[in-house]
This record gives structure tokens, C-alpha cells and sequence, in this order.
């Protein structure tokens, strides 16, 4: 049996795009619909059994008519094809309020051929090419189905989610006495794991999540563990596979040195003792890249300075989503002709640039000097590290000398 193991789309995710004026919609958006294409295309052209998908469809609750529309349309490439596919519920799919849908309710609703969705803790059976496959479906634990609010009041957060990791744990323990041990079995999740590293999730997340045990997924019961939310790919064990498959696109820079794409599982469908094999397939994602540039106080050209950097990276540069950072001493920003970076950087996805400044180390001060300081004094260190002339020194400090006399003395 052969399944197609991926996660965390986050379809709506726009940062570092712009609008394509070919299609209307948001050149990341093309970004990742690319790769979901990429996926799909696999699935068909190497007749897949299944295609895992483990949570976070979109980047909001409320995904727009437009970006609903897109992710169906790969779905029923997939469905037409005679290939099975499961959807987790993420954390990015619950609503803001108990008794209402997620937008990927509506798969289950319509009862759209071969498509399966895990919007709570269940055990699904699940017919393919190959024979039947059962997953347990273990979606973003919703607070309000695993605790009542007696078990909550008075509670900090970090208590609730210790409630919510035993909880979990139990009904692990207690859903594998009704499974087919004759069937492959596969455990999906949407869930933090101890000792897994985090990507670029975190800046997508508020406060602490629950967080289970490695020990608690890796069961014997269970012939592959198939994980979303982490965006990192990591395998964090191998009998049996415990393996967070990662975002499928780079989302933010905390993806850049990160391989992006989904993994492709083989398992054996016999009764007992079934041989499991996993391999990731990378995809051709969005580059991104950060180019450091330091200027140095000296330096008479710094723009020349900073185009020689830009030039030296063109490989890297080319189609990628350039962060660049200039480390200069303020008194040499007036000197960078921005016009001409951002020209040179014209190969770019897109661009933004930054600055860091320097301490002037002639007239660093440390707090000990600055408190003895009066405040003509400081004023006068100031102006001098901005580089400003003599004369025009002399007439701010006299100006300053003016507005400090004005100033009521203060009394105690």
C-alpha cells in the first residue's frame, strides 16, 4: 500500500508576495498551490493508494470562497483518480466557538467519493486499491471535548494542558483495543511531540501547547505515525516510523535552510509482521535568503560595497525571497543609494531591506560615563558622532542652552 504522507498547507499565508495580475490572486498563494500540485501530480502518476494529509488546510478558520475553491479542485483531481484521501483538522481549521463547522467539514457534509475527514478522536476504516487501511484520527485536542469546565476552574494554563496530555495519553491507550490487527494501522495526528524542534510554527502559535510523549505514539499497535503542526520535517522514530512530514511550503524565514516536501510511505498490507518504508520527496519550494552585509566606518563607497555583496550571492538570489540586512555606522546611511540596491536585487521574488547600526566606537560612552554627563555635554557628543559642522554645533548647543534654562528646576 502505498501512501502519501503531508501537512500544514496554510493556504492564505501571503507574507513576502504580491498580487499576480495574471490570476488576481496573491503571488504566495500561487506558491503553494504549486506545490500542492506538485503532490498531486505525484499521487496520480505513481497510483497512490492515500493521501495523508495532517492538519492546518488554511491559515484561518475562515479561508476565503476563492482559496476553499482551489484546495477542492486538487482534491477532486485526487478523488477522480481513485485515490483515497484523509483530512486532519489542525489547529488553524477549529472555530472560535463550540457547535460551529471547519471549513473542511463541508467534504464529510457532501460525502465527497473518497474523502475522509478526522475532525475528532475516532477510528476511521478506509477502503483502497489495495485494501482497506484504518487511521486513527487524533485532530488539535479542542479543550471543551476532553475537559468539562469543573475540570478547568481555577486552573492556569499550563495545568490545563498537563490535563489535556493525560487525557490524550488515556484515550490512546484505550482506542487500541478496538482496532483490526489484520489491517494496517496508522495513527494521524496534529499534535506537539516531546523532543521534536520546532519551524516556523511558532510564530503562528499563542501560548503553550499540550505537549505528548514520544513513548505514548510509538506503539506496536501502530505501523506508521503520521504528524502535522510541526513545520520541520523530522523522523523521531523508526519502529515504528513516528514522522512529522513538515509544512509543505516555506512560510517565513525560520523555513530557509529547511527541505520542504511530503513523504512517500510503503507499507506491507499482510496480517502480521508488515515491512514499513518511508522516503521524503522533495519539492522545488520558494527560496528564501538572508544576505548579512557589514560596512565598515571607513568605508568610502558604501553602495558599491553592499552591490559587490548582492552580485557575489546572484545564484541564490534569483526567484528567492531576499531579506538583506546592512550593518553600517549610522553616519554612513545617508550615504546608501537604496535606489540602486533595490535595482540590483531586481531578480528577486521579493525584497526587503534592513539596517542595524553601529556603535560609533570613538564616541561610545559607557552608562557610567553618560550619568556624569550634563546634558549640554551629551548633547554636544551627540551632534559631533552625527557629523554635523562646527557651526551648526554652536547654534544647537546654544538653542539647547536656552531650552534648559526654561526648565523649572526640579525640587526633592
Amino acid at each position: 500500500m502505498k501512501i502519501v504522507h503531508f501537512a500544514d498547507l496554510h493556504i492564505g499565508v501571503e507574507s513576502y508576495g504580491k498580487i499576480d495580475p495574471a490570476t488576481g490572486f496573491s503571488t504566495r498563494l500561487l506558491d503553494i498551490l504549486k506545490a500542492l500540485d506538485s503532490l498531486v501530480d505525484y499521487a496520480i502518476g505513481n497510483k497512490v493508494d492515500l493521501v495523508l494529509f495532517c492538519g492546518d488546510t488554511y491559515k484561518t478558520r475562515d479561508p476565503s470562497q476563492t482559496q476553499q475553491r482551489e484546495f477542492a479542485r486538487r482534491l477532486h483531481r485526487l478523488s477522480e483518480a481513485n485515490i483515497a484521501v484523509f483530512l486532519l483538522v489542525g489547529n488553524h481549521d477549529l472555530p472560535n466557538a463550540v457547535g460551529k463547522a471547519t471549513a473542511i467539514d463541508i467534504f464529510d457534509t457532501l460525502a465527497v467519493d473518497r474523502v475522509y475527514v478526522g475532525n475528532s478522536f475516532k477510528v476511521v476504516r478506509i477502503p483502497t486499491k489495495s485494501g482497506d487501511v484504518q487511521i486513527v484520527s487524533l485532530p488539535w485536542p479542542k479543550r471543551s471535548s476532553l475537559l468539562s469546565r469543573e475540570d478547568t476552574k481555577n486552573l492556569t494554563i499550563d495545568e490545563i494542558n498537563t490535563k489535556i496530555e493525560d487525557a490524550i495519553s488515556a484515550g490512546l491507550i484505550g482506542i487500541t483495543d478496538s482496532l483490526d490487527t489484520g489491517i494496517p494501522t496508522i495513527l494521524a495526528a496534529h499534535i506537539s511531540v516531546s523532543n521534536a524542534k520546532g519551524g516556523s510554527e511558532r510564530t503562528m502559535l499563542i501560548g503553550r501547547d499540550p505537549v505528548i510523549l514520544l513513548s505514548n505514539l510509538a506503539r506496536p499497535v501502530f505501523d506508521y505515525v503520521a504528524l502535522g503542526h510541526i513545520h520541520r520535517t523530522q523522523v523521531l522514530n523508526t519502529a515504528p516510523p513516528v514522522i512529522y512530514s513538515g509544512s509543505l511550503e516555506r512560510l517565513d524565514f525560520s523555513d530557509e535552510a529547511e527541505q520542504k516536501g511530503f513523504y512517500v510511505v510503503d507499507i506491507e498490507v499482510r496480517k502480521e509482521n508488515r515491512k514499513v518504508e518511508y522516503e521524503f520527496h522533495k519539492i522545488g519550494a520558494r527560496k528564501f535568503f538572508t544576505l548579512n552585509v557589514t560596512v565598515e566606518a571607513g568605508d568610502l563607497n558604501p553602495t558599491s560595497t553592499i552591490l559587490q555583496a548582492i552580485e557575489k550571492e546572484g545564484g541564490n538570489i534569483r526567484d528567492a525571497v531576499v531579506k538583506v540586512i546592512l550593518s553600517l555606522p549610522r553616519t554612513l546611511e545617508s550615504s546608501i543609494r537604496e535606489s540602486e540596491i533595490y535595482k540590483a536585487l531586481k531578480d528577486a521574488f521579493y525584497v526587503s531591506v534592513g539596517k542595524e547600526f553601529k556603535q560609533d566606537t570613538n564616541t561610545a560612552l559607557t552608562f557610567d560615563a553618560i550619568e556624569q554627563l550634563k546634558p549640554l555635554e551629551a548633547l554636544k557628543i551627540y551632534l559631533e558622532s552625527r557629523k554635523i559642522s562646527e557651526e551648526r554645533i554652536k547654534i544647537l548647543l546654544e538653542h539647547g542652552e536656552r531650552l534648559i534654562k526654561e526648565i523649572p528646576a526640579i525640587e526633592g
